[in-house]
This record gives structure tokens, C-alpha cells and sequence, in this order.
């Protein structure tokens, strides 16, 4: 694997860390505004397609946010896992390697929440988000096996 190739692979990864961590400088109203405009998109599409069918505005801008922590950290996941593989970790390392990155880039993301205005560290974010890199690393170990096949 050549030296650059490495890199490319792990500049990938910083640049996604950085997407992550600007939705977290985010204020919670932009946060909020961001998410509300994407639900109201969603329930302006679902009553065009469904009239008589009502959907919770609230329930669905909880999953759309919750959605979005586990989508970002699972190509998170992906990002990692693939850039260890190419900077040449073996495979059982690589994984747990990649999964406690991860969880530590998840927990600095809401200690940084702390001081972001309207903002807070969650918990259960963390774990959503470890949850998401967890099913990246399986997809990723998923897709690798079945290449070899």
C-alpha cells in the first residue's frame, strides 16, 4: 500500500470528524432549525402522499436527530475501520481499534456539546453513536468477506 494511499484514506476520516464536530458547534436552535426543516419537508411529502394518514411532528424530529447520530457514526465506522485496514492493522485488532476511536470520537462530541449554547453532553447519544460505528464495522467486515468469496 503505498504512503499516500494511507493518508488519503485517513484524511477522509479527519474531514468526516470535522463535518461531526460542526454539526456540534451548532447552536441548539440552528441544530434545531437544520432538523425542523427537514421534517417539515418529510410531513409536507407524507400528506401529499397519504391525506388522511397523520403522523407526530415531534416523533418524527426525534428520529430524524436520532437517525442522524447513527448514520454520521457509522460512516464514521466505515471511515475508520477502512483506513486502519489500509494503514495495515490486522483484522481482530483493526476492528476493536476502530470501535474504541470511535467511541472516544462520540464521547469528546458531547463533552464539546457541553459548552455549544442550548446544547448538552447525552449518554444515550454516546451509545447511539457507538451503536452506528458498530453496525459500520460489521457492514464493512460483512463486505470484505463476501469479496473474498
Amino acid at each position: 500500500m503505498s504512503r499516500n494511499n494511507k493518508w488519503l484514506h485517513w484524511g477522509f476520516v479527519v474531514a468526516w470528524m470535522g463535518l461531526i464536530f460542526s454539526f456540534s458547534a451548532q447552536k441548539g436552535s440552528d441544530s434545531g432549525s437544520l432538523s425542523g426543516s427537514i421534517v417539515s419537508t418529510i410531513l409536507s411529502l407524507w400528506h401529499s402522499l397519504f391525506p388522511s394518514i397523520t403522523l407526530d411532528q415531534d416523533t418524527i424530529h426525534f428520529l430524524i436527530r436520532k437517525g442522524a447520530h447513527f448514520t454520521v457514526y457509522l460512516i464514521l465506522g466505515l471511515l475508520v475501520v477502512n483506513a486502519l485496514s489500509k494503514s495495515g492493522v490486522k483484522s481482530k485488532k483493526r476492528y476493536a481499534l476502530a470501535l474504541s476511536i470511535c467511541f472516544l470520537y462520540a464521547i469528546s462530541d458531547e463533552i464539546h456539546q457541553a459548552f455549544v449554547p442550548n446544547r448538552g453532553p447525552s449518554f444515550w447519544d454516546v451509545l447511539l453513536d457507538t451503536s452506528g460505528s458498530t453496525f459500520g464495522l460489521l457492514g464493512y467486515g460483512t463486505a470484505k468477506n463476501m469479496k473474498k468469496k
